[in-house]
């Protein structure tokens, strides 16, 4: 692996000329120059529907194709006919919390966690309340931070249908060990629906490794523009009832796709993937795209990861203020740079309009983990002050972050 090329891939996305640090990044991360020339070029010559017997079509045609390809390509899919895109990940969760639930009865059982972001929390909530089924609540761990699997045995029955779970906090960050909670659930006879949120920024998907049924994650999370990417087992996509107009595609991948596709956004969905390519292969990795692609992430986990601790180790130096999460060095493979921070004397809300008043980009209160900030006992409203890290920030950044820190709490 070469050297990070840190001012290569700042240059490579406009908004970065900004004297703006963008450490908002959880909630969204800024877009390289490729995704909106590919976006721009799709409307200017593909802004037709699918289909027709004419070029602009066919151009549509092949972006879709394209689109499907891709993601089955960063998330390890068989193929695009196992990826769904829609409008969000929570809009996604919700369309197939109602095609799976049909099926269940009440008194039919599903496990949600008090780790996880709200688009994964109240799709099956609502469900419960609409089937009669009973919900189950997995805690995460208040001392390694993480699901653990003996918290999930006892909550596993004949009766369980689904475990919701996230593959990482987006308000702790830390990172849950998938593979073994699923296999708990799966033996159990359960589907297992992950929200791969903030973990698809910064680690590589491989959804067979991790025996799930169903992943999401968010493509503006990952470099690319807003739509939501879910990937299925095409045996349970192909057979779960597609709710739909009756004259759409009967088939996969179009099956449970609704209405017309963003034909422009996901010719930019296509442009993210390739992204991540051109930095694995500018980091050194060769082969598929999906090699590269995993050579991009082990590269910029590999420079992410210590500035996530410098940056961890400069707020837990600012008197008084506690972060919400992992931080001992040994564990930063268990997390992502996601930091989280309270401190008992300052409003969040107060010191994110500060920091935003200095050209720092960042968030407070409960970010929509709105289980996470009740298992830790922290105001709703408050919630934390969130920092959040992508492989295009800087050590320059961390330091800027943490000094006008200090500076607030004096």
């Amino acid at each position: 692996m070469t050297a990070f090329p840190i001012a290569l891939v700042r240059q490579q996305f406009p908004a970065l000329a900004d004297s703006a640090a963008f450490l908002d990044n959880p909630a969204g991360t800024q877009v390289p120059r490729q995704v909106i020339e590919a976006v721009s070029s799709a409307l200017a010559g593909a802004a037709s529907n699918l289909g027709g017997a004419f070029e602009a079509s066919r151009r549509a045609d092949a972006i879709y194709d394209a689109a499907h390809d891709a993601m089955a390509d960063l998330l390890g899919a068989a193929s695009g006919r196992e990826i769904v895109i829609g409008q969000s990940m929570s809009m996604l969760t919700f369309q197939i919390s109602r095609s799976l639930g049909r099926g269940w009865q009440p008194g039919d059982e599903v496990i949600v966690t008090r780790m996880d972001h709200e688009g994964n929390v109240s799709p099956w909530l609502r469900l419960a309340e609409e089937r009669g089924l009973t919900v189950r609540w997995l805690p995460f761990n208040r001392e390694t931070w993480r699901i653990e699997p003996e918290d999930l045995k006892p909550l596993l029955n004949e009766r369980t249908r689904l475990l919701a779970l996230n593959y990482a906090s987006n308000l702790t960050g830390s990172i849950n060990d998938v593979a073994a909670l699923t296999a708990l659930a799966k033996a159990a006879g359960a589907l297992v629906y992950v929200d791969a949120v903030q973990f698809a920024p910064h680690g590589l998907v491989d959804v067979g490794a991790l025996g799930c049924d169903f992943l999401v994650c968010s493509a503006y999370k990952f470099f690319g523009p807003h739509l939501g990417v879910l990937w299925g087992r095409e045996a349970i996509l192909a057979d779960l009832y597609p709710y739909a107009v009756r004259c759409a595609p009967q088939e996969l991948p179009g099956r449970h796709e609704i209405g017309t596709p963003q034909t422009e956004l996901f010719a930019g969905l296509v442009a993210a993937a390739d992204y991540l390519a051109w930095l694995g292969a500018e980091t050194g990795s060769g082969g598929t795209r999906r090699q590269r692609i995993a050579g991009a992430y082990a590269a910029a986990t590999a420079y992410e990861m210590p500035l996530a601790q410098d940056l961890i180790d400069g707020l837990r130096a600012i008197p008084g203020l506690k972060v919400q999460g992992i931080t001992n060095s040994n564990r930063l493979h268990q997390r992502v740079p996601t930091v989280s921070v309270v401190h008992p004397d300052h409003s969040n809300k107060a010191l994110a309009k500060a920091l935003g008043g200095q050209g720092i980009n960042v968030w407070s209160g409960h970010n929509y983990a709105l289980e996470v900030a009740r298992h830790l006992g922290l105001d709703e409203a408050e919630g934390v002050l969130r920092i959040g890290l992508a492989h295009y920030n800087t050590a320059g950044e961390v330091e800027r972050i943490v000094g006008a820190l200090k500076g607030l709490m004096k």
